[in-house]
């Protein structure tokens, strides 16, 4: 198979009207991780699946959601997340963390922006829902947004996924 069988476009704009639709709400087909340790990678991965409709299914390293308790680690952790996305070869999206200097340039509606408030670890992922004339972002937290400058966030750190494309 060759590469253009197996990759899919990820379609940003589902992606986007997804995040719009559920940024202030909770879509009852999930579940709320609020209580347990936040719902912000919860929220960005059903974003990502809304424009790419492929899960991975490995066990351990995949990215995936069936239930509370049988759900991917990259579903809903910030980090694993991160490292599926840039490492991931197989079904699903893939990313690739891209040079900050470029970011207020480059950065796409449905990207993902991870910050991080005490410089060392990512504790928060936003979706990006706009980009002109500056970065807006849609998340949940304890205080939900949809359309929010990234310039109102107070943050140590910051990354950037592009997302490339899709595996099949």
């Amino acid at each position: 198979m060759n590469d253009m069988e197996s990759n899919r476009i990820y379609d940003r704009a589902k992606a986007v009207e997804y995040a719009h639709e559920w940024a202030k709400g909770r879509n009852p087909a999930y579940y709320n991780f609020d209580g347990i340790g936040g719902d912000c990678t919860n929220f960005v991965s059903q974003c990502l699946f809304a424009g790419c409709g492929i899960m991975n299914y490995t066990r351990d390293t995949g990215w995936y959601y069936r239930s509370p308790n049988d759900r991917a680690a990259a579903w809903s952790g910030v980090e694993y997340l991160y490292r599926f996305l840039v490492a991931n070869k197989k079904a699903g999206p893939y990313g690739t963390e891209q040079p900050i200097h470029d970011f207020f340039h480059n950065v796409r509606e449905g990207d993902i922006i991870q910050l991080s408030y005490d410089g060392q670890v990512f504790g928060h992922s936003l979706f990006v829902v706009g980009v002109r004339p500056e970065i807006l972002v849609a998340h949940h937290s304890s205080v939900n947004c949809d359309n929010r400058p990234l310039t109102t966030y107070e943050y140590a750190r910051v990354r950037w996924i592009h997302i490339d494309g899709v595996r099949t």
